[in-house]
């Protein structure tokens, strides 16, 4: 449920770029479902980066909206978050194990 909110928040940093919301693809959206039943260090680390990344989505964003109601522009600022957001996420999408150790029904297509 973070990463799916994760990306509803996202979603909210990209608008206030000025840029579109990206699409979920599969790789991304079949993460938390890889993950789970990944053992080790490849889980632990999802689970902290996952956490890591809503500690930083959570503020960026309430800053980004208290700007935008004192009618200031956010979209540099948006991008910065966005940027950062992207490059997290890449990182934990490293995690994914190879695909021969990937179970069958959730392999990337």
């Amino acid at each position: 449920m973070k990463w799916a909110a994760l990306h509803d928040a996202a979603g909210v940093v990209a608008v206030l770029a000025g840029l579109a919301a990206e699409p979920m693809q599969p790789e991304v959206r079949n993460f938390p479902a890889i993950m789970r039943d990944v053992a080790g260090w490849r889980r632990n680390l999802a689970e902290q980066g996952i956490a890591d990344l809503a500690a930083i989505m959570e503020p960026g964003l309430a800053a980004l909206l208290a700007v935008q109601a004192r009618g200031v522009s956010p979209s540099t600022a948006a991008l910065a978050l966005w940027q950062e957001f992207q490059a997290a996420r890449a990182g934990l999408l490293m995690l994914v194990p190879p695909p021969e150790e990937v179970p069958p029904p959730l392999r990337f297509a």
